[in-house]
């Protein structure tokens, strides 16, 4: 029973904490504006580029991160695999590059947007080898100005 019952905390508690990336720009300015929260649109390579997985594992994966995300954020994220057994959906693909062509003109990886309820960008920033709280005080200094 005890084992149980530490089975069920600890999925609880690692489910509270669980991401929710959207892959919808749209829905995620719709649910930005309902919970009057800003948006994180994250421009990754995934399987190519270095820096990219360095701040999914470092920055993204992390409880800090994945615990003021889910009350503050709404994550966005637009990635641009190469590998072809990666490939995203055709339509998944046409919404990212027009996202890209919005926001990331440059083509720079991984470009980390953070933007209002109306798609309004408050600051751009990319890869830091930073702990998580010092990431996540760069991305609220951006909400501040």
């Amino acid at each position: 029973m005890k084992k149980l019952i530490l089975l069920l905390l600890i999925t609880f508690t690692s489910n509270a904490f669980a991401q929710n990336w959207q892959l919808n720009f749209d829905d995620a300015k719709t649910l930005a504006g309902k919970e009057n929260k800003n948006i994180i649109l994250v421009f990754s390579g995934s399987d190519w580029c270095a820096p990219c997985i360095k701040l999914d594992k470092a920055i993204w994966q992390s409880e800090e991160f994945k615990s003021e995300a889910a009350t503050k954020w709404i994550l966005v994220r637009a990635d641009f695999p190469k590998k072809k057994q990666n490939a995203l959906p055709e339509e998944q693909q046409k919404q990212n590059d027009g996202l890209a062509e919005k926001y990331n003109r440059d083509g720079n990886f991984p470009l980390v947007v953070v933007l209002d309820a109306n798609g309004k960008v408050l600051g751009k920033t990319g890869y830091k080898n930073v702990l998580p709280a010092e990431y996540i005080t760069l991305l609220h200094t951006f909400e501040n100005k």
